[in-house]
């Protein structure tokens, strides 16, 4: 069975940080893109950063470069978001997404980040 388990959000002061985390399995973890995006309330679903199978190759959306880092860990299937400077306008639902041209892609159920004072 198929599982991602988003982790680490919660509230933040703006200019804070926060680490989430999302632990895969039910799939070979290192043949997937992995991604994070996240969705405000009444806004659509965005992409955040994204990361190659290898972790060679990293995008990020243009609102979150400077201070947000993806990264994964193979060995673990894990794959995580370091977010700093955190700003109110970042305060949204962050889902992890695995995909691999050819396969099924799957979802996480999310986890709240609100960056409030």
């Amino acid at each position: 069975q198929v599982q991602l388990v988003e982790s680490g959000g919660g509230l933040v002061q703006p200019g804070g940080s926060l680490r989430l985390s999302c632990a895969a399995s039910g799939f070979t973890f290192s043949t997937y893109v992995m991604s994070w995006y996240r969705q405000a309330p009444g806004k659509e679903r965005e992409l955040v950063a994204a990361i190659a199978n290898t972790g060679v190759s990293r995008n990020y959306a243009d609102s979150v470069k400077g201070r947000f880092t993806i990264s994964r860990d193979n060995a673990k299937n894990t794959v995580y978001l370091q977010m700093n400077s955190l700003k109110p306008e970042d305060t949204a639902v962050y889902f992890c997404k695995a995909q691999r041209i050819g396969s099924s892609l799957y979802w996480g159920q999310g986890t709240q980040v609100t960056v409030s004072s």
